[in-house]
């Protein structure tokens, strides 16, 4: 089975799909006017845990997890500031909800196809 992302800034919305049908969507926040999301076809990377975040330290801007994506600076990522969801806020990543970057980095590998459309 084919397993692919479909990000659309519009809508602030990801959606994870297994052979072209939705599995599941999340609410995501991406890149503000000044430093807008790419858009394009690409792939996740790489993928890490706790990223930037010293044992026992509070979480960093990027959350419990990090998808690198094939446009080099730019990944799917969990936040320390879950109120950011939904908006247009970033500097072109994809931010989601800590619990929902969990759950999809659970569901996707690294090679993952991520379509970013407007």
């Amino acid at each position: 089975m084919a397993t692919s992302i479909r990000i659309s800034l519009g809508k602030r919305q990801l959606t994870l799909l297994q052979d072209g049908k939705t599995v599941r969507t999340y609410p995501v926040g991406v890149g503000k006017i000044a430093t807008k999301t790419p858009t394009g076809t690409f792939k996740i990377i790489n993928k890490v845990q706790d990223p930037e975040r010293r044992p026992g330290g509070p979480r960093s801007v990027y959350g419990d997890f990090w998808m690198g994506l094939s446009k080099k600076g730019y990944g799917i990522h969990g936040t320390n500031n879950e109120s950011s969801i939904g908006k247009f806020v970033s500097h072109g990543c994809i931010r989601m909800h800590n619990r929902d970057v969990l759950d999809l980095a659970k569901r996707v590998a690294i090679g993952t196809v991520v379509q970013i459309v407007p």
